[in-house]
């Protein structure tokens, strides 16, 4: 490896996770506005498998690449020490840590990574390791977004389906210790415990028990899996009361759904596309040191692992989130 190349997880066409590689690839140099990072931990998220995958095909049409990947780099949320800045850049110095998500940008799963100043980016709790830095951006800002769009408040009952993955995790504690809702968790067996700790009021064993034949009526119910579905919901929820659907990318059908539940019926379909600010990271950020939310890590893998990594986050079976840890390397002259 050179001085001026990196090691980076790339992919060239669409696929299994097999399709994922390490190459060398020029090291990035940062504009004016923006950050260099040396990546110490990144995640593997479902988001990623999709823009990998291009599944369902309709990924292909925003974005992503009709043919061939645009973005050939993979990989979003991270943790790391900055390395160098740009000449307009106030708030990061060389030397501090720092965790995020670089978005669409994509290019995580690499050695190094340049990110806007403006972008959500902030300095890591000093008690937190690289691996919980890069698990917090993922799940935390959409289930932030979620709530605030609801409307959550103090004393209202929320369901969380699928509260042990990324967002789901998030969702509970955010749910619990940010709005004060009074959180009903399900999970599968080997989470009920981890799921508890979590905050949550009252958590269901979902390979033991249907919650929606226990004749309770909730305020929200959240899917964060997209492994429920409204028509079995709708029941369990009050009039006027949403299923917040999360994962578009395999349910077209949830736009139309939430256009007609405006029209017709007490109950209502909710999808949400709000993109989120600096504020809602600074705010996770805050909860953190205050002891109000932690990330969750299930397992951690090496960078050059990232497709075992891939392949176990498409089993659909992990607890919270899967990292990928990049060692810092001596470059060779």
């Amino acid at each position: 490896m050179s001085a001026q190349t990196m090691t980076a997880v790339v992919h060239d066409r669409y696929g299994p996770p097999q399709v994922l590689r390490l190459e060398q690839v020029e090291r990035p140099v940062p504009n004016d506005d923006e950050v260099l990072v040396r990546v110490r931990a990144t995640t593997v998220n479902r988001t990623d498998c999709h823009v990998r995958a291009a599944k369902p095909f309709l990924w292909r049409f925003f974005g992503a690449g009709l043919v061939r990947p645009k973005q050939r780099q993979s990989g979003s949320d991270f943790a790391g020490e900055v390395v160098a800045v740009g000449d307009a850049v106030t708030t990061f110095a060389v030397g501090e840590h720092v965790f995020g998500t670089s978005g669409d940008r994509f290019g995580a799963h690499a050695e190094l990574l340049c990110v806007r100043e403006s972008a959500l980016i902030a300095h890591k709790p000093a008690d937190l390791t690289f691996e919980e830095g890069a698990a917090i951006a993922d799940g935390a800002l959409a289930a932030l977004a979620i709530l605030r769009h609801i409307d959550l408040r103090e004393g209202q009952s929320i369901v969380v389906y699928g509260a042990s993955g990324a967002l789901g995790t998030a969702a509970v504690q955010l749910a619990k210790h940010h709005f004060g809702a009074d959180v009903t968790a399900v999970c599968n067996t080997k989470a009920v415990e981890l799921v508890r700790s979590l905050g949550a009021d009252t958590v269901i064993d979902y390979t033991r028990e249907d919650f929606t034949r226990s004749g309770e009526r909730y305020d929200v119910v959240l899917d964060a899996v997209q492994k429920h579905s409204f028509r079995r919901s709708r029941r369990s929820l009050k009039p006027g009361s949403p299923y917040v659907a999360t994962d578009l990318g395999f349910l077209w059908h949830v736009p139309l759904l939430a256009l007609l539940t405006r029209w017709i019926g007490s109950r209502k379909v909710v999808f949400v596309l709000e993109r989120p600010t600096r504020d809602d990271l600074a705010l996770v950020r805050e909860l953190i040191e205050q002891g109000r939310y932690r990330a969750v890590v299930d397992r951690t893998y090496r960078l050059e692992d990232v497709v075992e990594a891939a392949t176990y986050v498409e089993t659909g079976q992990k607890t919270g989130n899967v990292v990928l840890t990049v060692e810092p390397r001596t470059p060779r002259q």
